[in-house]
């Protein structure tokens, strides 16, 4: 079983990334299983979400305290929370920053990426420029670099779950698909 945990904070789309990437993940032949973890103060406090993805039905319904990988919406919480807490040697940490991975030096025992999905939610007007939302951007990078799931099936799983601008999302998964640094 693969184990995904995204943190993030309320409003950035943890929530529907974790869905979208289940969804990407089944329309592959996997089980999967997608589910948040949040407060009643959801806008802009700390957020998690849940990605289990397995070969045979999932039966396991706690939280992910050892995942296989992580995607940080908000590297902010980096230094203000334990976000690599229980994280699987030689696991994946995708974070959304402009800065490049040998920035994070607390994380090198990891393998860390990045991709500057708030550029990409501005872009294409996911979100404001004050609150992007990066979701479909972190996927997209998710998808090159761990190898995991193909960006056409992130792709379908956008156009099927991501309620407003579609074509903006689909264009930011594409472009966070190419510009994701390892």
């Amino acid at each position: 079983m693969i184990e995904i945990r995204i943190h993030g904070r309320g409003g950035q789309g943890a929530v529907i990334a974790s869905e979208v990437l289940a969804s990407a993940f089944f329309k592959e032949g996997k089980f999967v299983q997608a589910f948040p973890a949040f407060g009643v103060e959801r806008r802009g406090a700390p957020v998690m979400a849940f990605t289990r993805v397995d070969d045979q039905p999932i039966r396991i319904r706690n939280y992910i305290y050892e995942p296989d990988h992580l995607i940080i919406l908000d590297p902010t919480l980096i230094e203000s929370t334990q976000v690599d807490s229980g994280l699987k040697e030689n696991g994946w940490i995708i974070i959304n920053t402009d800065c490049p991975p040998k920035a994070f030096g607390r994380l090198s025992k990891f393998r860390v990426a990045t991709v500057d999905a708030n550029r990409i939610a501005i872009e294409y007007k996911l979100g404001s420029a004050t609150a992007p939302i990066v979701n479909t951007a972190i996927l997209g990078a998710f998808s090159r670099i761990t190898g995991m799931v193909s960006v056409d099936a992130v792709i379908e799983a956008v156009k099927e779950f991501v309620p407003a601008n579609k074509a903006g999302n689909v264009a930011a998964t594409k472009e966070a698909f190419e510009r994701a640094k390892a």
